[in-house]
């Protein structure tokens, strides 16, 4: 087993991060919907429905245009806007400003011409109500509801009546189960150009005043289960699809609250330098020692909303606002496997290549290969590397699993003193 203390001086990594656009295109032509998630970085009903379109939604008919993730540096940081309000720049905004490059290329994709209708997914305080009831529920909240900025886009014939699609999808939405009677949606006219001059800034109206149709959907902050907001964003989406025509299929069952609950926390796999692949669902929140280089880390997530920092040379590991573990590195040169290693699993060999997750049921043994094999959490007296032996679960530590409930622990190949990668050892439910 390794144990190394590092000294490691405090900088903090802050590179700008870019939102991914997402096209789904069905095989019948028809309307294109554009959806944009994450404008507000700590509002996570948002984004992570975003996310949840991006990955598990199939498009049969028309087009569904998909950014979940716009204001990526404020996402990670759980903050509304860390250059400022993003929200308010789209009626201006300066070359200098942080924001500029990608409010400028979102305004493009806006007023792409194959863009028939915008949604703007956000998390707002409260719940509307057209009268005042009291703190919470009033005229001046924002959540649950679908938001216009006026009631028509005159002399735009295709879904330029923004009032009546926004009351279609209220009428929809509140005949459908809800979770709680008083999570009814309304729809808030804003009446921007006349009232509101802070939304005169805003996305939704930038797209209104140049005859795009844009709604903005509010689920409540104010409803803190991450679950109910997705389900509610996913339910409203779906409707104005069925509104716009657009026909489609999703790989879960959205009136199956667990279902959908379990599928917002997978939170898929993160590959570092193409030799090391982890599993970031039930992940410990710190993992040390972890092979890297000094610098130029190639870092790979395949969730859409998973980012990294560095501060003070550790590698914060983010989905969403979700910090989800702290990488610790021990620094090597690493080099390229040519070849798989030959690991005999449960009685069978296989040829394993270095950066993939083993599923094991009982025990494995990595076949001899030349390289010095290190099974962190695994000691024998006298064995310098840990090939050739037989190993069960319960030979490895629990304390060295890379996950909270023990089932995955690390396999490092060396030579030469270079680091080759690593195979995460996965012992399933037997």
């Amino acid at each position: 087993m390794r144990f190394l203390f590092l000294f490691i001086p405090f900088f903090i990594y802050a590179a700008n991060l870019e939102y991914t656009l997402f096209k789904k295109e069905g095989e019948i032509k028809g309307n294109t919907l554009l959806v944009i998630g994450g404008i507000h970085g700590n509002e996570p009903g948002g984004y992570f429905a975003g996310a949840f379109l991006e990955k598990y939604y199939n498009i049969k008919k028309g087009s569904l245009w998909l950014t979940p993730n716009l204001n990526f540096d404020s996402i990670i940081m759980n903050e509304r806007g860390i250059y400022g309000d993003m929200n308010r720049k789209f009626s201006s905004i300066k070359e200098h400003d942080e924001d500029y490059e990608i409010v400028t290329k979102i305004k493009k994709v806006i007023l792409d011409e194959k863009v028939d209708l915008i949604l703007n997914l956000h998390d707002g305080y409260g719940f509307y109500r057209h009268k005042y009831e009291n703190a919470i529920f009033n005229p001046n909240a924002w959540g649950q509801a679908t938001i216009i900025d006026q009631e028509k886009i005159h002399g735009l014939e295709k879904f330029g009546d923004l009032d009546k699609i926004a009351n279609q999808v209220q009428n929809a939405m509140n005949t459908d189960e809800l979770f709680k009677e008083h999570h009814l949606f309304g729809v808030k006219n804003t009446e921007t150009k006349f009232k509101d001059e802070q939304q005169q800034l805003s996305l939704t109206f930038f797209a209104v005043t140049h005859n795009k149709p844009a709604f903005a959907i509010e689920t409540s902050k104010n409803i803190t289960d991450l679950t109910q907001k997705v389900i509610y964003q996913l339910k409203s989406i779906e409707e104005f699809m069925n509104i716009m025509d657009i026909e489609f299929e999703r790989k879960f069952d959205i009136s199956n609250y667990d279902d959908v609950k379990a599928k917002i926390y997978d939170f898929e796999t993160v590959t570092i330098n193409d030799n090391i692949k982890i599993p970031l669902t039930d992940i410990s929140k710190t993992l040390r020692f972890v092979p890297m280089k000094k610098e130029g880390n190639k870092i790979e997530f395949s969730h859409v909303l998973g980012a990294y920092k560095i501060y003070g040379g550790v590698y914060r590991f983010y989905i969403g606002n979700k910090h989800i573990c702290s990488i610790h590195p021990q620094y090597f040169e690493i080099k390229e496997a040519t070849k798989p290693i030959k690991i005999e699993v449960d009685g069978n060999i296989q040829d394993v290549k270095l950066g993939t997750i083993l599923d094991i049921k009982n025990s494995f043994e990595i076949l001899k290969n030349g390289y010095r094999v290190n099974i962190i959490g695994y000691s024998k007296s006298g064995i310098d590397s840990e090939d050739g032996i037989l190993i069960n679960k319960d030979d490895i530590l629990n304390r060295y699993s890379i996950d909270k409930e023990n089932k995955k622990y690390r396999a490092e190949f060396y030579k030469d003193g270079k680091f080759y990668g690593m195979i995460v050892l996965n012992f399933e439910e037997k």
